[in-house]
């Protein structure tokens, strides 16, 4: 069985990989020239992917890459893996699904098995996409399964984190159930791509509310003057009816803080509520302002303070500053008059900017999210503050 992977990022690399450690032929495809050079060489872009790995399967002739479409046409199933992030206006941007689609949508051959894997709002798949490929002329098979891809975690991966699946029909259910039964080890179809669609967003939509909730405890421990962590693990040593959450300064990534909106967006169309959703939202977004303000009662203002931010990717442990909270609270602390640089040994470069080196010639370090590997003696007698809570 011959497969394209629409997308070679964070989410369709892995699955890419792991369909072809199976036995499958797979076409990698992505507009990002650069990014189809590197893999080309067998080079990962991405730490959940060794370049070993990517090198193996290219040698075995089950992997190969490209950015041309048209290889589409030789293929048995296509998995769309491309972003849906928030516009300016925080409104769902759909402009790669639509894209890919309507690049897809020409090439189809004809009873192929196209699975979505890009978070959508429910009705998408069957609204949107299906009128897409519909106008290709071509049968096909239409199923959404939605990814479940977690940056860095080395437990759960591709193949041992279940699988929710629905298709437009039976038959695409069965079919697309069938082509991750060859790598993903628990698969659960729904009765109906809504079903699905909703319940990728209810996941984030969750851990949304639930860390807004644990920010705003956070603020509520800092200003008991006692540690947040503590009290967090103190109350997750009950065995049942308490999950942890932690604090930070705002979540960030490609679901956590983009997700939750596609479902408000939905629930406003459709006229229901999603007042927890919103609000979740509006602490999340006032949380630069939060520690912008600790910041400068620590340091009597911030005019002129030298403040070094020290990880500003979205999570500990990978390259990824998609939605990062480091955005908003360098822009809170410089409207405020303070120097800003910022270190993360793992980005380097990021928003014209290049990382600085842990030392003690600032006024004051803010720790977001500091790669494991952070030496952070190198900040000696530098006063601290811990947007993660704990001391």
């Amino acid at each position: 069985m011959k497969v394209a992977v629409v997308g070679q990022g964070y989410v369709g690399l892995p699955l890419a990989i792991a369909a072809a450690e199976s036995g499958y032929e797979v076409i990698g495809i992505d507009n990002n020239q650069a990014l189809i050079s590197s893999l080309s060489d067998g080079i990962s872009p991405i730490g959940d992917i060794s370049d070993a790995q990517v090198a193996k399967v290219i040698s075995t002739d089950n992997y190969k890459v490209t950015t041309n479409f048209s290889e589409i046409s030789s293929v048995d199933v296509v998995v769309v893996c491309v972003p849906t992030p928030l516009n300016s206006a925080h409104r769902p941007d759909l402009s790669y699904v639509e894209s890919a689609f309507n690049e897809i949508a020409k090439y189809l051959a004809d009873g192929a098995l196209v699975i979505n894997e890009s978070t959508v709002a429910p009705g998408t798949t069957r609204s949107l996409i299906a009128r897409i490929l519909e106008e290709s002329g071509k049968t096909f098979d239409l199923a959404y399964s939605p990814e479940r891809i977690d940056p860095a975690n080395k437990v759960w991966n591709v193949k041992n984190t279940p699988k929710l699946v629905a298709g437009l029909t039976e038959s695409a259910t069965e079919r697309a159930m069938k082509f991750y039964g060859a790598f993903v080890e628990t698969i659960t179809p729904g009765s109906s791509v809504e079903v699905i669609e909703t319940a990728k967003l209810l996941e984030n939509s969750f851990r949304l509310i639930n860390i807004s909730f644990i920010n705003e405890i956070a603020q509520f421990c800092n200003a008991l003057g006692i540690d947040a962590r503590e009290v967090i693990n103190a109350a997750a040593t009950k065995p049942y009816g308490f999950m942890p959450f932690y604090p930070s300064a705002g979540v960030g990534g490609h679901c956590i803080p983009v997700d939750p909106m596609y479902l408000a967006d939905k629930a406003s169309e459709i006229g229901t509520p999603s007042k927890f959703i919103d609000l979740a939202h509006e602490i999340n977004q006032g949380l630069p302002h939060y520690f912008a303000t600790t910041a400068s009662n620590l340091l009597d203002g911030l005019a002129n303070k030298r403040i070094l931010l020290v990880g500003v990717a979205y999570k500990p442990g990978v390259a990824d500053t998609r939605e990062t909270p480091a955005l908003g609270l360098i822009t809170a602390l410089r409207d405020a008059g303070a120097n800003v640089s910022w270190h993360d040994d793992l980005v380097l470069h990021w928003n014209n900017e290049n990382s600085t080196a842990l030392s003690d010639q600032f006024d004051l370090a803010i720790l977001l999210n500091p790669h494991p590997h952070c030496d952070l003696t190198l900040l000696g007698q530098t006063p601290v503050l811990n947007t993660r809570g704990g001391n």
